[in-house]
Order: C-alpha cells, then sequence, then structure tokens
C-alpha cells in the first residue's frame, strides 16, 4: 500500500465495547442497562449477577480493553501511525455518547471503529451500529457537529487474530498429559444465539440455516484445526459447540451446548477435549464462568481431562491486524487498490453492512452502514 503508515480520511480510532461492572455496586445497574426495555425485574437481575459476585462483582472485560488500549497505543507508536485511539461501551462506563461527545470536542471529524466481536450477528455487529446511531442523534440534539463514522471489517479471518488461537490451541494440548494428547478432540466454542437470528446474520446472500455467523466460525475452526495438524503431523477431531445460553426455553438457540458436548464426547471415549474459545475477542466473564467454571467442573464430574486455551486478548499480532485493518480501510477510502489480508475460502468481508445485513426485531437505524441516516 502507497503511504503504508497513512490513515487519512480518518483523525481517530474508538474502541467500541460491550462494558461491565468494576464492582458490586456496578452488577444490578449494569444489568438494567444491558436489559432495559425488556421489563426484568431487579430481583431476576440480582439472581443472573452471581456470576459477577462470584468475582467480587467484577468483569474482566474492562481491564482487557484496557490491555488492548495499550497494545494498539504502543503498536501504532512503534510503526510510526499517528491516530489517536478513544474508547466507549454500550453499557457502562466510559460510555459511547460521552466518549464521542469528547472526540467531537477534540475536533474528530472521521472516525474509524473498531468492535470487539468479530463475526457477522446481530448483536456482534449491528446492535452496535444501532448504538453508535442513537449516540449520534443525541449529538444532534445537543447542537452539536456530527463526525462522520466507518466500522472496521469483521476481523474473524484476519492472520493476527487466528495466529494467537492457533497457538492457543497448540499450547493446550502440549499440556495435556502425554497419553491422552494425541487423541484430543477440539471443541470450538462461541456465543450461542436463537437460530432465527443466526439464519439471518451477514448480507441477505448468506442467509440460510446458520448463516454467515455460523459460516465464519466454522471457517476459523477449520483454519485452526488445518494449522494444528500441519504443526504437530495430528489430525485432531473438532467441533464448533456453543456456550452462554439465556432467554426463554421454547425459542430455538444454536446447539451443542458445551457442557452438552463434554458429556457426549467421554461417552463416545474421547481421552480428553481442548476448548478453544474462538467467539470472543478476550477472556471475560462468559468464558471465566461459562468455561472455566461451568465447563471445567462437568470435565472433573466426567474424569475428563480439558484445557481451556487463551483468547486473542491484547496480544501483539491482534494489535498489528488492527493496524492493517486500519490502514486497509484508508485506503479503500482515498479511493486505492488494495489486497486484503484474510484466510481461508470466505476472503474479505464487506467494509459498509448492506441493506438486510443482520437485521433487527424492529427496525431502528443504525450507522455505518449503507442504510445510514448519518452519513
Amino acid at each position: 500500500m502507497s503511504d503504508a503508515l497513512d490513515a487519512t480520511p480518518y483523525d481517530a480510532l474508538l474502541l467500541l465495547s460491550f462494558g461491565g461492572p468494576e464492582g458490586p455496586d456496578d452488577v444490578v445497574p449494569f444489568l438494567e442497562n444491558v436489559t432495559r426495555g425488556r421489563g426484568i425485574p431487579k430481583e431476576r437481575l440480582k439472581e443472573v449477577g452471581q456470576h459477577y459476585f462470584l468475582f467480587g462483582g467484577v468483569s474482566p472485560i474492562n481491564d482487557q480493553n484496557r490491555a488492548l488500549l495499550d497494545a494498539l497505543r504502543k503498536d501504532f507508536a512503534d510503526h510510526g501511525l499517528d491516530l489517536p485511539i478513544y474508547w466507549g461501551n454500550r453499557n457502562w462506563a466510559p460510555y459511547l455518547t460521552d466518549t464521542l461527545r469528547e472526540m467531537v470536542a477534540d475536533g474528530r471529524r472521521r472516525i474509524l471503529v473498531l468492535a470487539t466481536s468479530a463475526y457477522a450477528s446481530y448483536s456482534g455487529c449491528r446492535q452496535y451500529r444501532e448504538n453508535l446511531a442513537d449516540s449520534l442523534a443525541a449529538l444532534a440534539a445537543e447542537g452539536l457537529e456530527l463526525p462522520k463514522i466507518d466500522k472496521i471489517r469483521h476481523y474473524f479471518n484476519h492472520e493476527g487474530f487466528v495466529e494467537p488461537m492457533t497457538e492457543g490451541v497448540l499450547k493446550s494440548l502440549a499440556d495435556l498429559p502425554e497419553g491422552v494428547r494425541d487423541g484430543a478432540h477440539i471443541a470450538f466454542s462461541t456465543h450461542s444465539i436463537p437460530t432465527a437470528s443466526a439464519d439471518t446474520s451477514g448480507p441477505v446472500e448468506d442467509h440460510g440455516e446458520g448463516g454467515a455467523y455460523v459460516e465464519q466460525h466454522l471457517e476459523v475452526a477449520q483454519l485452526i484445526a488445518d494449522a494444528v495438524r500441519e504443526r504437530t503431523g495430528i489430525d485432531h477431531p473438532w467441533q464448533l459447540v456453543y456456550q452462554s445460553r439465556s432467554g426463554a426455553p421454547h425459542i430455538p438457540w444454536l446447539e451443542p451446548d458445551i457442557c452438552d458436548h463434554l458429556e457426549e464426547r467421554h461417552a463416545a471415549g474421547a481421552p480428553a477435549v481442548v476448548i478453544a474459545p474462538i467467539g470472543f475477542v478476550s477472556d471475560h466473564m462468559e468464558v471465566l464462568y461459562d468455561l472455566d467454571t461451568e465447563a471445567k467442573a462437568k470435565a472433573e464430574e466426567l474424569g475428563l481431562p480439558m484445557r481451556r486455551s487463551a483468547t486473542v486478548g491484547a496480544d501483539p499480532r491482534f494489535a498489528a491486524a488492527i493496524r492493517d485493518l486500519i490502514l486497509e480501510r484508508a485506503s479503500v477510502e482515498r479511493g486505492e487498490e488494495v489486497t486484503p489480508c484474510a484466510q481461508g475460502a470466505l476472503g474479505a468481508s464487506h467494509n459498509l453492512c448492506p441493506i438486510g445485513c443482520c437485521p433487527a426485531r424492529a427496525p431502528r437505524p443504525a450507522a455505518a452502514g449503507v442504510d445510514s441516516p448519518y452519513v
């Protein structure tokens, strides 16, 4: 790419994440933010909050985002990329609207957004875009000049996302007892979502059973499994599994659940399992509770040796991938030809979410897409 470290027209990067409580008093207010509009009683939220109370009422996600911010700033500085980085959350401080207000006050007018979700889905992409539109509407009501906002494309198959997870699986396999290592199965885990949401994930042409959400996860799982085979000479059996289901029991969600899968693998005679949480950018609460607590307890109950591999977190290779994606998108915006970095058969994802991509249950404005009211 010409002018490889030129991020123009962008003048800032916004890290956009989910947010999480940072103390026991934050848990219920945080959950009220997450579930706003659903009419869930406070007593029920206190029950749900037990997952957080087990860890002192603190979600690790905010500290993990701080670590990622540090990694990005170091990478940018080391490579001469002059691009300020801000951070805003959907559900807890620092809140997205407050951060965008700060960015406008600082004179930022072309903002590129990095969401901490690598795959296509309503909750992993469009909902973030709806939150951006809500915040822009709030700033417009205050009479502020609105910035133009774009979103970094889905990065599930970028080598800087895939390679750290591949290394994590290799380390987890090496940590298993020698007698069960070669026969270990790999469970590639991600967040379960309603099947109706999965079926309509991604652009309209990808809609169907599982949609882009399942297709993209299967692509990453295959990439990692292939790399493990190439580096070890062993073809480990694997399956895509799901975790963290919530909602009404009569609504179909993606299956199998990770704990059910462990039982099935044990019954089938698998000597060991490595769980690889490929659906998550960092080791946040769903990883710590659903995998390191519940799935670990299930494996111990079964007497099944189990290891959980690492997410990418603040790995320098992931930070470098984000830099690469920023420069790629900036080149596109400047009208230059660029060869996107993408492994596997699916290729690089779209830069602008098309109409009908990951539709909401009820139509709402969404920024950073073809149908954005803010251009």
